[in-house]
């Protein structure tokens, strides 16, 4: 009986341990709810109209601060400040998430392709016009980023980020600074190299090489940059899109191209990675939140968008995705310019370089990738899914194949022909 009582003591003691270190477990997870604050603005918005509906956002990977290591998931916070349920999806280029817009299967409310494709979108009356009387918050965007040529009356679309592209190298594995895109097709480091796995960026990098045009209409010089391609596609150890994190990180390839901002992220796991614009011209970039006409529920997409733009919340995304905000907010707050010199010595440069100092003498303008028309596009179709399927050997050892090949397969049948006509003239 004693036993007994004392096991039933252990046992409720036990059971009143654990029932105070859950209760502490659940106010340790409700302090982090409500420690992350939008600013007043934003926060005496009524959203009681649209709680309970949801809407579905199509973005970049890694490109939101999503609650991992640490960070504040953004769109948790857009749900408890709001009610509206947030479905997120990732896609990996904005041909993908054209080709997927395009299909119907899935309807979106928000998406965040590049500039380009907005002006496609835009002409191809895929996107719609936003109400800004319910985006107040537009007005932290920086005039810089207003009026650009693929939404001239800014109608359809509101900065995101904004970036160009380099090369990320390992200074462990490259013991130089390269200063040229050519370091992507140097047989020395063949197995080594990782390419981008995303058209209009690979073609890019092929065209500055060659001096060509980023939004020429001229078949035969996308033909001449899926050539250079081909050839550089000898030495690539693989194509890659937000796969290049682990790889790079880890130390496993000695060279990529990516963008600046994931350079950064990059180097908070591996401080062997540098970075450098290529002297022959790289990518600008901008990327915006859009709605597309087949969206189901646009007035919560707006207040998506307003959410997005709030000071504290560019900031957050800012911090943790790394790459430029077009938000004055941010630029302008201290902490963030403090964030940035412990971040990197060289961030602020890396992050928002003066164009003019890195290309002296160019046109920013000219550096945009720009919509072209749908001849042009197909034949960028049909170039890169010929590069992707080719042999990794150059095209004139790959050709050497093909014709000894041939050769062994003619002299077979003359030899079986000879043979058959001999036993012919030996039945005669």
């Amino acid at each position: 009986m004693t036993n007994q009582f004392f096991v039933k003591r252990i046992v409720s003691l036990v059971a009143v341990i654990l029932i105070i270190a859950f209760g502490v477990v659940l106010t340790s997870c409700t302090k982090d709810e409500i420690d992350f604050e939008v600013t007043p603005e934003t926060a005496a918005i009524d959203y009681s109209a649209y709680a309970g509906t949801t809407i579905n956002v199509y973005n970049w990977g890694e490109y939101i601060s999503d609650g991992t290591e640490d960070t504040v998931d953004i769109n948790k916070v857009f749900t408890e400040l709001t009610g509206i349920k947030v479905n997120y999806t990732n896609f990996s280029s904005n041909e993908d998430m054209y080709s997927k817009l395009k299909s119907g299967a899935t309807s979106y409310d928000v998406i965040i392709p590049s500039d380009y494709m907005v002006e496609r979108l835009i002409a191809e009356g895929m996107l719609a016009k936003l109400d800004f009387d319910k985006i107040p918050n537009y007005k932290y965007i920086s005039d810089e980023f207003k009026n650009l040529f693929y939404d001239s009356n800014n109608e359809y679309s509101i900065p995101y980020n904004v970036g160009m592209m380099g090369i990320i190298y390992n200074t462990e594995m490259i013991d130089y600074t390269p200063d040229s895109w050519s370091i992507l097709n140097d047989p020395d480091l063949s197995d080594k190299i990782l390419m981008i796995n995303n058209p209009r960026d690979a073609f890019a990098i092929a065209q500055f090489m060659l001096g060509v045009d980023i939004n020429t209409q001229d078949a035969s010089q996308w033909e001449s940059a899926k050539n250079w391609l081909l050839n550089q596609k000898n030495h690539v150890k693989a194509y890659v899109m937000d796969e290049v994190y682990n790889i790079m990180e880890s130390g496993s390839a000695a060279v990529a191209p990516y963008y600046a901002g994931d350079y950064l992220s990059m180097y908070q796991n591996n401080d062997d990675l540098a970075f450098v614009y290529p002297k022959e011209g790289t990518n600008i970039f901008v990327d915006a939140m859009c709605i597309p006409t087949s969206a189901t529920n646009k007035a919560a997409a707006e207040l998506y968008i307003n959410f997005l733009l709030d000071p504290n919340v560019s900031l957050e995304n800012a911090e943790v995705i790394c790459y430029a905000s077009p938000n004055t907010a941010v630029m302008e707050n201290e902490e963030y310019q403090d964030f940035l010199k412990e971040l990197h010595p060289n961030a602020m440069d890396i992050l928002y370089p003066a164009f003019e100092e890195v290309y002296p003498g160019k046109d920013a303008r000219d550096y945009y990738y720009r919509n072209l028309p749908q001849d042009t596009l197909d034949k960028i179709a049909q170039l890169w899914s010929e590069l992707k399927i080719a042999s990794t050997e150059d095209s004139d050892t790959y050709l050497i194949y093909i014709l000894c090949a041939l050769a062994v397969v003619l002299l077979a049948a003359l030899i079986v022909f000879l043979k058959v006509r001999k036993r012919r003239r030996a039945n005669a």
